[in-house]
């Protein structure tokens, strides 16, 4: 039995050793052939890409409207993409790309999440049932349009607070949500994350905000905020505005911030309180130093109170009880001749 064995074994092995030698064969020919590919098919990877790609933060968040930092290096280089979108890096960013890619570095305006509704909270929420589903404002927004009263409100499962990569957003003992301004990069990865549309993108140094997103009728939107502090789209608003940057449309006021000049004038009339004002009492108010004042008159033309009078080429003076500190006249004095105390 051994000997009959061991005479087959030859034919055996060369049975089984052909269909190896040509699989290895033609392993080695498609490997030749992967190899010439890959050189003739080769695409060249501009060294600004990989440069630019470590001069962001790596937060891939989203906000520059690209795919991830990686691809948001390839557009600048290879389609002449802005080079300022990138919220997280701010100008730090832009300064080292406007080197790589030999430009003038203009960063884009700062900008911080705000979020429109002043409830939310465990304590000031009204309730239309008890949700025991998935604890996501998403998934609960899908049920009945979502367990609190007012359908335009803040669900309250923080869906926004757990997209922050930069953990800009925290919650109180009472359930509400506070953005840090210091942390916040206005990646807009919260904006994304509220299926309510609550949260919007505003400059950093605009601090008077609408603080509600009910569209409803007065008086059923004091009906189902349960903070009482509605929007009730009464105008007043809108009438106080010096530089007409608030419009009421839908029962619900908003801001335009290109014309806003934060002067808190709106918050200081809404019978509810619905606007915010972070800078109520910390304003200063405009002063003229009479030894640079050339009576220009360009104060007295741009004050939206007209709390600057004065003849052409004679010393202005300022009313300070009229003066609602807004600075656009420091702004615009071509001597300097203006500051604010």
């Amino acid at each position: 039995m051994y000997m009959i064995l061991m005479q087959a074994a030859p034919s055996l092995m060369s049975v089984i050793s052909a269909p190896v030698l040509i699989i290895g064969g033609m392993g080695l020919l498609f490997g030749l052939i992967l190899a010439i590919a890959s050189k003739v098919f080769e695409v060249k990877l501009d060294p600004r890409v990989e440069q630019i790609i470590a001069a962001l933060p790596g937060a891939n968040c989203g906000a520059c409207g690209a795919a991830g930092c990686a691809g948001y290096a390839d557009a600048i280089v290879n389609s002449d993409t802005q080079i300022n979108l990138c919220a997280p890096g701010g100008p730090v960013a832009v300064e080292a790309i406007a080197k790589i890619m030999g430009k003038s570095a203009v960063a884009a305006e700062k900008k911080v999440a705000v979020i429109h509704c002043s409830s939310g909270g465990t304590n000031n929420t009204k309730w239309k049932y008890a949700y025991q589903g998935i604890e996501s404002c998403r998934s609960a927004v899908n049920i009945a349009d979502g367990p609190n009263l007012c359908t335009w409100g803040c669900i309250g499962f923080n869906d926004c607070e757990k997209a922050c990569v930069f953990d800009a957003i925290s919650v109180d003992s009472e359930g509400m949500r506070h953005i840090d301004n210091d942390k916040c990069t206005a990646c807009g990865a919260c904006v994304t994350a509220c299926p309510r549309k609550l949260i919007t993108l505003v400059p950093v140094n605009r601090n008077v905000y609408i603080k509600c997103s009910s569209k409803a009728k007065n008086p059923l939107a004091k009906q189902l905020c349960g903070t009482e502090r509605p929007c009730i789209a009464c105008g007043l608003c809108s009438r106080k505005c010096p530089v007409q940057a608030i419009t009421v449309e839908n029962n619900l006021a908003s801001i335009d911030y290109d014309k806003c000049i934060d002067c808190g004038l709106c918050a200081t009339v809404c019978p509810t309180k619905a606007i915010l004002d972070k800078k109520a009492g910390m304003r200063k108010k405009a002063e003229i130093e009479a030894e640079k004042c050339i009576g220009c008159t360009i104060c007295a033309k741009i004050c939206p109170t007209k709390a600057i009078t004065g003849e052409i080429k004679q010393l202005h003076v300022i009313d300070k009880d009229t003066c609602i500190g807004c600075e656009q006249c420091v702004q615009k004095c071509p001597k300097k001749a203006i500051t604010m105390v």
